[in-house]
């Protein structure tokens, strides 16, 4: 079995909680965004220790790839894993979940390249989850915090990591040229109920004007408005209407929560985030790795 939950010299005084993994396994079907083919994807219980990991069960040697920052090998329109020639692609929906729900320990049997879309949001993924229950294990893992700020910038993209009690993710969402969106703003204090009402409902969405584009690279080939909001000029295009008036920072927030997940620690801190995406959440999940893990070292 893998081993990827991080072994640091711990302080005495470090806050702890009990590892978690699910009470049984638990399956679900559907198409790809991207790819747009049928995919089966089943949440299996591991033990202390294993980690999040991801299983191609299609694939002979039925590799198995670690939803750690490690093995990310893309970010340009999704956060993708690989090991290998093995790759799962948009993983970070899913992620968020299992952070939402303080999973540490979980093997994903994983018949494809990429999980199922859904409906574009985390809301089946949370369905899974207390479907199958979580279980509390005999481990312990240390929940780590901040001494100082870490941030990252990328000319007007930036992202600030500051010292908290709790898990706090503040996002500013910005379209200059898109009068639909303009500019939104949330704040938001990561908890498991919290999540699934507030965050894991909202949907991924595009820019109208993007979607050719995608297109042409083979992407969003099971993309539709079962899945996603467009957006053109000053209209949302969006099944039922949207589910929030700011359904779209909301969803960056569950991009964000996904793609820090790949620190593979649990900590607390207020993440600030002005216009940051899944390459730039990256390379923030990179710096906040070694800075947490510097800390705890000393």
């Amino acid at each position: 079995m893998v081993q990827i939950l991080p072994e640091v010299a711990i302080q005495k005084d470090i806050q702890k909680r009990a590892q978690k993994t699910l009470l049984s396994s638990v399956s679900y079907s559907g198409i790809g965004i991207h790819t747009g083919h049928e995919v089966h994807i089943t949440f299996h219980p591991a033990k202390e220790g294993t980690g999040i990991c991801f299983r191609r069960v299609d694939l002979p040697s039925h590799p198995i790839i670690p939803a750690t920052f490690e093995y990310v090998f893309d970010t340009s329109r999704s956060t993708n894993i690989k090991i290998g020639n093995a790759k799962i692609y948009t993983i970070e929906h899913l992620l968020a979940a299992l952070r939402a729900y303080e999973i540490d320990n979980l093997m994903i049997d994983i018949s494809g390249i990429e999980p199922p879309a859904c409906n574009g949001s985390s809301d089946v993924f949370v369905d899974l989850i207390e479907q199958a229950g979580v279980h509390t294990q005999s481990g312990s893992v240390p929940i780590c915090s901040l001494k100082s700020p870490v941030f990252h910038s990328e000319g007007d993209i930036h992202l600030v990591a500051i010292p908290d009690t709790e898990y706090r993710i503040s996002y500013t969402l910005q379209y200059p040229k898109s009068p639909a969106l303009g500019t939104q703003f949330y704040s938001f204090v990561l908890s498991q109920e919290g999540f699934k009402k507030e965050i894991a409902p909202c949907r991924t969405f595009a820019l109208y004007d993007e979607l050719s584009f995608l297109m042409d690279k083979g992407l969003i080939q099971g993309g539709s408005l079962d899945n996603a909001v467009v957006i053109k000029d000053k209209v949302i295009i969006s099944k039922n209407g949207l589910f929030f008036r700011d359904e779209m920072v909301r969803h960056k927030i569950l991009d964000l929560i996904g793609d820090l997940s790949l620190v593979g620690m649990p900590f607390l801190a207020h993440i600030i985030a002005i216009r940051s995406g899944h390459s730039t959440n990256f390379a923030f999940a990179k710096k906040l790795f070694a800075h947490l893990s510097e800390e705890e070292v000393t």
